[in-house]
């Protein structure tokens, strides 16, 4: 990964009478450009993202999504769609005059890459995403229901504390009742337990520091408050959407590299493999010794090598 360095712009932009999204630029003013799409929903940006990127040969923009980091209201799920962050992506790219960028994404933010090259073809350059996710009803369950907590029972425990037996089995359900509860204790509970789950298996080798992020109050608010917006309405997507062959299609010609950990208990490889199925183009890495964050030394190491080889683009 590359050094860290300071943005050369830090701005937001107003994109409904609601939202306001916070944007930075860095690295080369004159290099190419390439948004990162943040993970979550609500997970929000950090520096270490700028990381990615040779500052020497891209403008490096990133954004904090609706409701997401640093921009405002904070936590927020009215207006909040697919479909609003599709058209929030296509107005920084006209606000900052850029005709065709790179787009990078991982987790959720895979998801809206994939989502926003469907819909603007015309206007991405390159796609590099990592551990896949189209917010398929089998994904979702996989990790909130039936899957990853037979992985992690130790984990599951605790997520499942605060939601009463009766009410188990639909956890996604359950959860919203809490995190969009009117007592704030009762949402505050539920958000930081929603987010310390993923917290707690999002790598290979658990992270204690990665899952102390759920303790912070308001990014944990943020964070499982609009997750959970977006999976109890499955992305307003129908189901497999993403995989379809006619909306892969739109996106065939677009250079792709696709970074997978094998051991990825968040966003299963069987989705990536399902992806690489319906788009054979793409080029597939498999991490044989990484699970699901974009920090495991495997997948960052390919993530760079993704952006130094489209560079010239």
């Amino acid at each position: 990964m590359y050094p860290h360095i300071e943005p050369f712009e830090v701005s937001t932009l107003k994109v409904s009478d609601l939202h306001t999204l916070y944007y930075e630029i860095s690295g080369n003013k004159e290099g190419r450009p390439v948004v990162f799409l943040h993970g979550g929903p609500g997970g929000g940006t950090d520096p270490k993202d700028r990381t990615f990127f040779d500052p020497t040969k891209y403008k490096i923009i990133l954004f904090d999504q609706r409701g997401a980091g640093k921009s405002t209201p904070t936590a927020c799920v009215e207006e909040n769609t697919t479909w609003d962050l599709v058209k929030d992506i296509e107005k920084l790219r006209i606000h900052l005059g850029v005709d065709k960028w790179h787009v990078f994404g991982g987790s959720w933010g895979s998801t809206l890459s994939l989502t926003y090259a469907q819909f603007h073809p015309d206007r991405v350059l390159s796609l590099v995403l990592r551990g896949i996710f189209t917010l398929r009803k089998s994904e979702l369950r996989f990790f909130y229901q039936d899957g990853t907590s037979h992985l992690f029972p130790d984990a599951w425990e605790k997520y499942i504390e605060p939601i009463p037996v009766e009410e188990r089995h639909d956890m996604i359900l359950a959860y919203h009742a809490q995190l969009f509860s009117e007592d704030e204790e009762t949402r505050l509970r539920a958000a930081k337990a929603w987010t310390r789950w993923e917290m707690a298996t999002s790598k290979l080798f658990v992270d204690p520091a990665h899952i102390a992020e759920a303790e912070r109050d308001t990014f944990a608010s943020a964070f499982a408050r609009i997750e959970n917006h977006y999976f109890i309405n499955e992305g307003w997507f129908r189901d497999g959407q993403l995989l379809e062959k006619q909306e892969i299609d739109k996106i065939r010609h677009i250079p792709t590299v696709v970074v997978q950990g094998r051991y990825d208990v968040v966003c299963p490889a069987t989705t990536a493999h399902e992806l690489k199925k319906v788009w054979p183009e793409i080029t597939l890495h498999i991490v044989p010794d990484a699970g699901h964050s974009s920090r495991e030394p495997g997948i960052a190491k390919l993530l760079v090598e993704a952006t130094d080889g489209f560079a010239h683009l």
